[in-house]
């Protein structure tokens, strides 16, 4: 993932998120929102809760990981913020892979939705 492609500020976290459009699981929230530019960002946070430093720098890199593979379900010109909660710990890369892309299937079905009601 190349340093344009994340979103750092809190400022814009903070912004993507109060406009609460997301999708939720019980180990993953991803919330997103429309940017200006053509690009997709990503933000990803990792509680304390989940484990030191070694530990959340993993789940990290495992999101970033899948992120970068699957690239192609992504609307163009949206901020992503995914947060992975306290239930990470006992899945494979596999299983939170799946967590992962269900929930963007989901985002990509409503998103489909509202362009057809327009």
């Amino acid at each position: 993932m190349k340093k344009i492609e994340i979103v750092k500020k809190n400022s814009d976290f903070d912004k993507i998120i109060q406009k609460n459009q997301c999708k939720k699981d019980d180990i993953i929230i991803i919330y997103y929102l429309d940017n200006e530019m053509k690009k997709n960002r990503f933000g990803i946070s990792v509680g304390k809760k989940i484990g030191n430093a070694v530990v959340r720098n993993y789940y990290k890199r495992v999101i970033r990981n899948i992120c970068d593979s699957y690239k192609n379900l992504y609307s163009n010109g949206k901020d992503y913020i995914i947060i992975l909660r306290k239930g990470v710990k006992m899945l494979s890369y596999q299983e939170i892979e799946e967590h992962f892309l269900t929930l963007m299937k989901k985002i990509k079905k409503d998103e489909r939705i509202i362009i057809n009601e327009e």
